[in-house]
């Protein structure tokens, strides 16, 4: 940009800046918000923001610092109230709208927000190996969790009260006991409106203010069980994966999936040879599945 023009002497360089500061104001990025995933805190996302200012400098990114580590495990509605608090600030301040970007566990901390923060003018909500059609693996995490449970014993836990009160639970889908899950889990399944939910038209309404919704996953991730959940597939009661257009989410549109693939506005983007904890820092993952959605 700057190499368009050659100036010289002092009237020359306050031209050149001049020029410079209205083309920045021209770009006018808009902010973006992080969310980051269990165990994790704002400190695994600092290569993140990295690519964003880089390929976009002058943006605002936030990475909100709230539940770290072994608190990321409290109840999902009560991260999505923290998490609210400090994005409505945000939003207060973006005329314009902001970019949500939210890995893991928070791609569902930051499906709460869109589906239950009314008039918000987030613009790209992007969901980077996130388990939205649920997880159901013995993984890292899970051992971590549940040390002495293998993955077809933690429903005997996760679908009780006690069990709700860990974030893990919140979105654990045993295929294999569906009912229980749709009895016993508080979030999950309300989002999906697979237990009553008065307030699933409102919430459909408000998750479908964005202008784009990003579902990154891959087939090498290692965690998010199965991969395909990342983009809203999952088992059946034979551990067969049901891919995202053949689920009852979208099919019966419950929250907007169909209609936003419809607008044109879902876009999936499957990237092989990346594990889990290295979507963030992996800047080919940046430059293919998420740096296009940030203007």
């Amino acid at each position: 940009m700057m190499s368009v023009f050659s100036f010289r002497g002092a009237s020359g360089f306050i031209c050149m800046l001049l020029s410079v500061s209205f083309a920045v104001y021209v770009v006018g990025y808009k902010p973006v918000i992080i969310v980051h995933g269990l165990f994790d805190s704002p400190k695994e996302l600092v290569n993140l923001s990295r690519f964003i200012s880089k390929s976009h400098p002058g943006t605002n990114v936030t990475v909100i610092d709230l539940f770290d580590y072994k608190a990321s495990l409290k109840p999902m509605w009560k991260q999505v109230q923290g998490f609210t608090q400090v994005v409505r600030s945000i939003l207060q301040n973006a005329v314009d709208g902001v970019h949500l970007i939210c890995f893991s566990q928070g791609g569902l901390v930051c499906r709460g927000i869109v589906s239950t923060l009314p008039d918000h003018n987030i613009h790209s909500f992007i969901s980077l190996s996130s388990p939205q059609g649920g997880q159901y693996g013995d993984t890292e995490y899970l051992k971590y969790a549940f040390p002495k449970f293998l993955k077809r014993q933690v429903y005997k836990i996760c679908y009780h009260s006690v069990g709700q009160k860990l974030s893990i639970c919140n979105y654990w889908k045993d295929p294999h006991h569906i009912d229980q899950y749709v009895k016993g889990n508080d979030y999950l399944a309300l989002l999906n409106s697979e237990r009553l939910n008065p307030s699933a038209a409102v919430w459909k309404t408000n998750f479908l203010r964005i202008k784009k919704l990003v579902l990154i996953g891959g087939p090498d991730d290692g965690v998010i069980t199965p991969w395909q959940s990342s983009h809203f597939g999952f088992y059946d009661e034979n551990e067969e994966v049901v891919e995202m257009k053949d689920q009852d989410v979208y099919v019966k549109d419950v929250f907007g999936l169909k209609t936003l693939d419809a607008r044109g506005d879902l876009v999936v983007c499957v990237f092989p040879g990346v594990k889990h904890t290295s979507w963030h820092s992996n800047e080919a993952v940046y430059n293919d599945c998420i740096d296009k959605w940030l203007t």
